[in-house]
């Protein structure tokens, strides 16, 4: 299965709880901090929903 790199660019203050759940959910905690994900429909749902908060890394 293929996967997908994200990264936190902005920090949480300030920003709507629920966005901070979906980004915690996905296992985000830190600026600057890369994940790889595995590239299906809900995670991409989740990265849509907090798209300003997240960066795809090549």
């Amino acid at each position: 299965m293929s996967t997908i790199k994200v990264r936190l660019k902005r920090g949480f203050p300030g920003k709507l709880k629920t966005h901070v759940r979906v980004a915690r959910s996905l296992g985000l905690r830190k600026v600057n901090q890369v994940k790889e994900l595995k590239d299906c429909p809900e995670v991409r749902g989740q990265i849509k929903k907090i798209d300003y908060l997240l960066e795809i890394v090549e």
